[in-house]
């Protein structure tokens, strides 16, 4: 399997939040399921494994064409974010930022669109209290569109969250 076809691969998996604010509970099981097991044990029961850790996409659609801002929507999930990671500093854990694009613009273009909404995402996270030290920023410009059939859709233009390395 190709990188760019694992790449896709990925984006497919990854759980769009579309327009909903998610759960605190939902996103701290979703990107750190193994802590199910921790408290399970601490109370001297045996886990029997976790589901892996979410990926997800926020929010389709987000941002306009060419631009990092974060839009008010967008704004109000990484909230919900802001608030798991805030309970994980110094936990050596990794959280993974994906800036995306649509294929409107050129390759270099889009990368360096990519890696300023992933930046723009974790810069806002840390203003909201999460630790900088585990959260990566990547921009992957338009080699892994949510929509493969259409390069311009606008459901591209997103980034996605997740863990890195989630082992028990």
């Amino acid at each position: 399997m190709g990188l760019v076809t694992l790449l896709q691969a990925n984006a497919a998996d990854a759980l769009d939040i579309g327009n909903q604010v998610p759960d605190a509970a939902a996103v701290k099981e979703g990107l750190f399921p193994e802590d199910a097991c921790k408290e399970l044990e601490a109370a001297g029961f045996k886990c029997m494994g976790f589901k892996p850790a979410v990926r997800y996409s926020l929010p389709a659609a987000s941002f306009k064409v060419g631009s990092a801002e974060l839009p008010d929507m967008l704004r109000k999930q990484l909230d919900v974010f802001a608030d798991v990671l805030r309970g994980k500093a110094g936990s050596g854990r990794t959280v993974r930022i994906e800036g995306h694009a649509d294929a409107s613009g050129t390759p270099e273009a889009n990368q360096a669109l990519s890696e300023r909404r992933a930046e723009a995402v974790k810069s806002y996270l840390v203003d909201k209290g999460a630790d900088a030290s585990m959260l990566e920023a990547v921009g992957l410009g338009a080699t892994a569109p949510k929509v493969t059939k259409d390069p311009f859709a606008a459901e591209n233009r997103r980034v996605e969250i997740g863990r890195v390395g989630a082992k028990p």
